[in-house]
């Protein structure tokens, strides 16, 4: 063998060496790059707005730590799936990699808010929880009375009380229509399965019912006792004579004080004046207050009165109930 073609055979096992090593190397560099974590110190959101792709979320990225493009671009050539980044609002969390953004943008997982919408408040309380939701678009709220209610006057009882999952822009009426059609289904599905000889001539005045049980029960053991003895009193023709309606009919003239002037100022709740149910539920109802109003027990109790410790005593003859109100309420 020649001493030049022994010099070329050296020179394409030196190129050769060089390459495998640079190619090594380069690899180690991808891989260290798209799986290390970037410098995400806290969880952050990040939003991907309808027409960005992916050039700009690699810009973007550049505040993790994303030094260089190229691995980006290997990636998605090894991996197309990850080009296909979708437009949304994401979260991204301490020692995320790239190659973990990249599976979250493609895979549409968006981040999801909640709210909470709690039973015995009113809608005025739910809609100014809703209206102050940095994530929720609600600038369509206040036309939601007319689109929904069966009654044309009030979404009050009308909605499930429950926490409320979403992503980023969603429409708050998109949120109450699924609360309202919640609380359809479950009303329509209890009406049918309650108890016989009720007094009640529709679902609605069920929910009124319930909405009153709601707002007097500080104990849920008590919500079908409680229940019972409304029922009995609509039954008697008796007036059902409950705060909680006075205090509703006030509205923002409530102080926190019920006197005995307002219990004789008639409104159309003030069940003190008025006989029967008032017009219209008090708050909204959670499924517990309105099995209690369609499944009331058995008793032939027509008082109760608070213990101030959130239990009640209850009576069938207003002696024993003035002698508990003396006893609990006047400490006597």
């Amino acid at each position: 063998m020649s001493r030049i073609s022994i010099f070329t055979k050296a020179v394409v096992l030196s190129v050769v060496f060089v390459a495998v090593v640079c190619g090594y190397w380069g690899y180690q560099q991808f891989i260290q790059t798209v799986h290390q974590p970037l410098n995400i110190s806290q969880p952050s959101l990040y939003q991907l707005k309808r027409g960005q792709h992916l050039n700009h979320l690699v810009n973007q990225l550049q505040q993790y730590g994303l030094e260089q493009q190229w691995p980006v671009k290997v990636l998605v050539k090894l991996q197309p799936e990850l080009a296909n980044i979708k437009a949304g609002t994401y979260e991204l969390l301490p020692c995320m990699s790239l190659h973990q953004v990249l599976q979250l943008l493609a895979s549409g997982k968006e981040k999801q808010f909640e709210l909470r919408l709690v039973e015995g408040f009113r809608w005025r309380d739910w809609q100014q929880q809703i209206q102050q939701h940095p994530h929720l678009y609600s600038d369509n709220v206040d036309k939601l009375t007319e689109l929904l209610s069966p009654q044309g006057a009030s979404l009050e009882g009308w909605l499930m009380p429950d926490t409320y999952h979403f992503t980023h822009g969603t429409d708050a009426t998109t949120l109450v229509k699924r609360a309202y059609q919640h609380m359809q289904d479950f009303l329509q599905q209890q009406w049918q399965n309650r108890k016989a000889d009720l007094p009640y001539a529709s679902p609605y005045e069920a929910l009124i019912m319930a909405s009153i049980v709601e707002k007097e029960t500080g104990l849920a053991a008590e919500r079908p006792r409680i229940a019972a003895v409304f029922v009995n009193r609509l039954k008697r023709n008796m007036r059902l004579q409950t705060d909680p309606t006075v205090i509703y009919g006030m509205g923002d003239q409530f102080d926190g004080n019920i006197r005995r002037e307002d219990l004789r100022t008639a409104t159309p709740y003030n069940t003190y004046v008025i006989k029967g149910l008032p017009p219209t539920p008090i708050a909204m109802v959670s499924r517990e207050a309105l099995i209690a109003a369609l499944n009331p027990i058995d008793s032939e109790e027509l008082y109760f009165v608070s213990r101030n410790d959130g239990s009640h005593v209850f009576s069938t003859n207003l002696a024993d109930h003035n002698a508990a109100v003396r006893q609990y309420q006047l400490n006597q």
